[in-house]
């Protein structure tokens, strides 16, 4: 069984071409120029959209903000 379905796939793919052509903004308004992060962006968009996609894990947040 898939992971992730179709629409999330075309919805980060879409986050990544806006990455590459510079208009892909993070919730701040900061111009995203990780992959990584455009991936994210894109997935959130998709889980928005109603798409399949994983929920987020819980303790994915507190694992970023402990390596600051």
């Amino acid at each position: 069984m898939a992971k992730y379905g179709r629409t999330a796939s075309k919805t980060v793919k879409s986050a990544m071409h806006r990455r590459k052509k510079g208009t892909l903004k993070s919730g701040s308004g900061v111009k995203v120029k990780s992959r990584k992060q455009a991936i994210a962006i894109g997935l959130s968009e998709a889980r928005e959209k109603g798409a399949k996609v994983p929920r987020k894990r819980a303790g994915a947040s507190k694992r970023s903000s402990k390596k600051r």
